[in-house]
């Protein structure tokens, strides 16, 4: 399976130069599935309520909805992109999902980070796994890494591929995720963005350097932190499904549940 991550930068508020920008990279380098980073089509650094509902699409619609289902259509492929989700108790920091056929899935950020908590509702759908080309894929947003459970979540639900849609500013995420993929024995593509946002004296510079890991921590590519990227990897999604470390450890197997069931129940 080819799977591919997309590094941009967005122009906050100018969702059609950012849809744009991400199908004409796509297109260059063909894949079955890419990754796009989180809030791609809108920017991330908000600065009002009004702001959100004008860029805000509900799932399965919308112009970046219209755009990725051409685009999958036209291409043979899946994407998955980061967008401000339209909901009618609120708006939702979302991925979403869309292959070549017109089925599409939704994933709401289930920790939402920083000056997020005031402008979208924490995520309440649950950590899913879905099946595309034999692959078992699930889907976690941005800081959702810092939490070991989104990730063990997902594996435990039979995913081979985590996607992961960032907008990350903090440093460290990119050797976490390298123990993400050890500790579930998947592979990951994290879609990071590069650039800076000045809004309403608040700025935030983003890291870049998007990779993807194979499922023994490997990092299979690491882009820079500041040019914009996509790059294709050949992966054996096989490799992902067999959990065995060596001929007495399996990750699974090994697991003592019982001894895990209170963990913050205090």
């Amino acid at each position: 399976m080819r799977v591919a991550f997309v590094q941009m930068n967005s122009e906050f508020g100018r969702p059609e130069i950012n849809i744009e920008k991400a199908i004409a990279m796509m297109k260059s380098k063909p894949a079955d599935l890419y990754v796009l980073p989180e809030l791609f089509n809108s920017g991330y650094v908000f600065i009002s309520h009004q702001e959100v509902a004008n860029l805000a699409e509900p799932a399965g619609e919308g112009r970046t909805f219209a755009a990725m289902s051409e685009f999958t259509r036209t291409n043979n492929c899946a994407v998955i992109y980061g967008f401000p989700e339209k909901a009618q108790e609120g708006f939702y920091n979302s991925s979403l999902f869309i292959d070549n056929k017109g089925n599409y899935k939704p994933y709401r950020k289930i920790h939402l980070y920083f000056e997020e908590k005031s402008y979208f509702l924490p995520g309440n759908l649950p950590f899913e796994v879905f099946t595309y080309h034999d692959a078992r894929i699930g889907m976690m947003i941005c800081f959702d890494w810092i939490f070991p459970e989104a990730a063990r979540c997902l594996a435990l639900s039979g995913a081979d591929i985590i996607c992961h849609p960032a907008n990350l500013v903090l440093p460290y995420c990119q050797n976490a995720m390298i123990t993400r993929s050890i500790e579930n024995h998947v592979f990951t593509i994290t879609a990071n963005r590069i650039g800076e946002e000045n809004r309403g004296g608040q700025g935030l510079k983003f890291t870049g350097k998007s990779q993807i890991t194979d499922c023994q921590g490997n990092v299979i590519y690491r882009a820079s932190d500041n040019k914009e990227d996509i790059y294709v990897a050949d992966i054996d999604i096989e490799k992902a499904k067999d959990k065995k470390i060596n001929d007495f450890n399996d990750l699974w197997h090994d697991r003592r549940v019982e001894y895990y069931h209170s963990l913050g129940e205090n």
